[in-house]
C-alpha cells in the first residue's frame, strides 16, 4: 500500500481539470494524496496508507490544480506608472511631448539601469503576490535588456529565483523584445543569432527563444532566421504573434509548428484553423488587452471554434501589472465570452500545453503537487467575485507554501 506524506480531506468538490464524461473540469469527491513532490491518488483514499500523512483540512473548500501562467516579462526594472497614469486620458504623442518615457524602450533604459539584485527582489515580491493569487508556475521572459551583457543578466535573474523561491520559473530568451537605438537593425540580428543564442545556449539559461513578430519589430523572415538559430541551438520557439497587425505571424507560427503563439489580436480564422491543425497552443492576454485600452481585442471564440488550445496569461509587465490569474479569468469571462470553465481549463491544463509541460495543471496520480485551495462556494464564484482573492492555501511541489 502506498504511503502517502500529506492528505487533503474534506473538500466540497476536488476540480482535476481532467474531463470525466460530460464533465468537463472532472469534479470528484473525497480527497487528494501526495507523496514527495507528486499526487498518489485523488478521490478515493482508501487504497493510500494515510496513517503518517500531515493533514490538510479543506473543511468545505474547492480544491483545483495551481494556475499555470506562461506568458510574463517578470524581471523588469523600475516602473512605467506616469506612463500609465498619462495615457488614461492622453494620446501617446500627447504624453511624449510631456517627456514621459514610454513603451519597451522606456523599460530597456531602466532594466539596464537596475542591479541583478535590485531586479531580483523585485521580481521575487511579484512573485509572491502571484502565488498568493494561486499561481505555482510562471514563464519569464527577457527583453528589456537589449545587449549581450543585459539579456544575460536577466535570463540569470530567471536562475536566481527558481532557486530561492518556491514557483516554478520557465525561462525564456526574447532578445527579439525590440531593436536598441544605438545599433543598425540588421547588426543587431546578427548579435542575436551569433552572440545572444549561443551564449543562452552554452549557459543552460533558457528553454525557448521568442521573437516579436509584428509591423514596426521584427519581419517573418527575421523572426524564422532567429527561431531557427534558436532550435538549432536547443532553443524551442515561441512567438509573439499578431498583436497589432497582420503580417503572417501566425501563419508563420503554423508553419514552424511551435509551441505557442502569443496575443492574436489580429489572427484571421484560417490561419488559426492553421494553428489548430500543427498543434500551436494560442496564449491571450485580457488583462494586456485591458491595460492599453487595445482597439482590437483578441477573438476568443472564433480562435476556439477554429480548434484552438487557448492558455490564459498575466502579460505581467511594465505595462500590464497584474499578478492574479484570477483578475484574468473574470476578463476572459466578461470581456472575452469565455465560461468559467473555459478560462479555468486556459489557466491551467493550457498553460502547463503552452510551455511543453506533461507534469502538470490537472489534478491526477504521477502529476506535480502543485494545488490550490479556493475559500469560496463554486468556482463561478472565482468569476463573479471581481478582484477578490478566493486562495486560501497553496501546496507547491507537496509542500505548503502559502496560508492565507
Amino acid at each position: 500500500m502506498p504511503v502517502a506524506d500529506l492528505i487533503i480531506v474534506n473538500a466540497s468538490q476536488i476540480i482535476t481539470c481532467l474531463p470525466r464524461g460530460e464533465d468537463r473540469l472532472g469534479r470528484v469527491a473525497g480527497g487528494v494524496a501526495v507523496r514527495g513532490e507528486t499526487i498518489l491518488a485523488v478521490g478515493d483514499l482508501h487504497h493510500v496508507d494515510t496513517s503518517s500523512a500531515t493533514v490538510v483540512d479543506a473543511a468545505g473548500k474547492i480544491v483545483a490544480p495551481g494556475f499555470i501562467d506562461s506568458h510574463t516579462h517578470l524581471v523588469f526594472g523600475g516602473s512605467r506608472v506616469s506612463e500609465y497614469a498619462a495615457r488614461l486620458t492622453r494620446p501617446l504623442a500627447e504624453v511624449q511631448a510631456l517627456g514621459i518615457p514610454t513603451g519597451i524602450i522606456a523599460s530597456v533604459g531602466l532594466t539596464r539601469a537596475a542591479s541583478a539584485d535590485e531586479l531580483a527582489a523585485a521580481a521575487a515580491e511579484r512573485l509572491r503576490g502571484m502565488l498568493r493569487c494561486g499561481t505555482t508556475t510562471v514563464e519569464s521572459k527577457s527583453g528589456y535588456g537589449l545587449t549581450l551583457a543585459d539579456e544575460l543578466k536577466l535570463l540569470q535573474v530567471n536562475r536566481r529565483l527558481q532557486s530561492s523561491q518556491p514557483v516554478d520559473i520557465v525561462s525564456t530568451f526574447l532578445g527579439a523584445h525590440d531593436f536598441p537605438r544605438d545599433m543598425p537593425r540588421e547588426q543587431y540580428i546578427d548579435l542575436i543569432i551569433h552572440d545572444m543564442i549561443p551564449q543562452v545556449a552554452a549557459q543552460k539559461l533558457a528553454e525557448f527563444c521568442d521573437v516579436f513578430c509584428d509591423e514596426g519589430y521584427y519581419t517573418v523572415e527575421q523572426s524564422r532566421r532567429i527561431l531557427e538559430a534558436g532550435l538549432a541551438a536547443g532553443l524551442k520557439p515561441k512567438l509573439h504573434a499578431d498583436q497589432y497587425s497582420a503580417i503572417g505571424a501566425s501563419s508563420l507560427a503554423a508553419e514552424m509548428g511551435i509551441v505557442s503563439a502569443d496575443h492574436l489580436n489580429y489572427t484571421d480564422r484560417a490561419a488559426a484553423r492553421r494553428m489548430a491543425e500543427a498543434g500551436v497552443v494560442g496564449v491571450v492576454a485580457p488583462a494586456l488587452d485591458f491595460a492599453v485600452r487595445h482597439p482590437r481585442p483578441f477573438d476568443a471564440r472564433a480562435l476556439l471554434a477554429e480548434g484552438v488550445t487557448l492558455a490564459l496569461a498575466t502579460d505581467l509587465c511594465p505595462a500590464c501589472w497584474v499578478e492574479s490569474m484570477q483578475l484574468v479569468m473574470q476578463l476572459a469571462c466578461r470581456l472575452h465570452r469565455l465560461s468559467p470553465e473555459e478560462a479555468l481549463l486556459a489557466a491551467t491544463v493550457g498553460g502547463a500545453r503552452a510551455l511543453g509541460l506533461a507534469d502538470r495543471g490537472t489534478l491526477a496520480p504521477g502529476q506535480l503537487a502543485d494545488i490550490q485551495l479556493w475559500n469560496v462556494p463554486t468556482l463561478e464564484d472565482v468569476i463573479y467575485r471581481l478582484g477578490n482573492n478566493a486562495v486560501e492555501r497553496v501546496i507547491k511541489r507537496g509542500r505548503v507554501v502559502f496560508a492565507g
